[in-house]
């Protein structure tokens, strides 16, 4: 009998191996990452690391992204103006203060770029492309408030999780797909897993966008300076070269109608009882 029949009849033995890897890639998920209900969001997740690895792992890796963006602004009443801010919100919101978290907030001296970040822990980044853009201390920390989602939101973590499992099946399909079509095939589950993850990763935004209106109401700041964000980016957006920031973010577009039912929510009283 054929070679073709032989095959139908059997598994060979790349497609073990590869079931054997997508066992792993599983089993590493769901035994290796820690299961946890975040306080903040309500929602349950699966996690990477602990608060104290992500505090280390944000400040061993602050001094690099602070050089890809020149370093640290040179004007230090601007460093200090954007620490200011920073704190406000933090010394306003219980989810902030009473967090493991160390929060640092800087601003980079990179002119050109329009972005603001944060990492793992507390450190949240705001480039001077970006500040140069906004006109209110209102805008600036909607921006950091933002950010600071991300971290209480442990988003991170969470996609460093999804990451790590999206490669292991993505190499359990290699594996199966053998010389023949394993590249092909690789290419595809690659392509879904980066739609998977950007979708999550749009999740991830949007309860920063909620998180960043909660902490700007409860510092004294105006939740409608974050609509005047997002119209502040979709015009940079319009001027040329697409900013940084829209390369990780949904687009500010889409988001300015979600804001307005977040501050809706707020202005009715329903915004702490409101699930992100």
């Amino acid at each position: 009998m054929g070679d073709g029949y032989r095959r139908s009849m059997g598994c060979s033995p790349r497609l073990l191996i590869g079931l054997l890897v997508a066992i792993g890639a599983l089993a590493t998920y769901y035994f290796g990452t820690e299961s946890y209900e975040n306080p903040v969001t309500g929602r349950v997740q699966r996690v990477a690391l602990n608060p104290k690895e992500e505090i280390a792992l944000g400040l061993n890796t602050a001094p690099e992204m602070a050089r890809q963006h020149g370093g640290e602004h040179p004007d230090a009443n601007l460093r200090a103006h954007v620490d200011r801010i920073g704190e406000r919100l933090r010394a306003a919101n219980p989810d902030l203060n009473q967090s493991p978290y160390q929060f640092d907030f800087h601003l980079l001296a990179d002119e050109e770029t329009v972005n603001a970040f944060a990492l793992p822990g507390g450190q949240v980044f705001i480039t001077y492309g970006l500040m140069k853009l906004l006109k209110t201390d209102d805008e600036i920390a909607g921006v950091l408030g933002h950010e600071a989602g991300h971290v209480v939101g442990r988003h991170s973590v969470e996609q460093m999780a999804k990451a790590q499992l999206s490669q292991g099946l993505v190499s359990a399909v290699v594996v199966a797909g053998g010389d023949e079509y394993g590249a092909g095939a690789g290419q595809v589950a690659q392509f879904v897993s980066q739609l998977k993850n950007t979708a999550y990763s749009r999740d991830h935004e949007l309860e920063s966008d909620l998180l960043g209106v909660r902490f700007m109401k409860r510092a004294g700041y105006d939740p409608n300076a974050m609509i005047r964000v997002m119209e502040v980016l979709q015009q940079a957006s319009r001027g040329g070269s697409s900013p940084e920031f829209l390369s990780t973010h949904p687009d500010p577009g889409n988001r300015i109608e979600r804001i307005k039912k977040i501050i809706a929510l707020e202005q009715s009283g329903q915004l702490e009882r409101a699930n992100p």
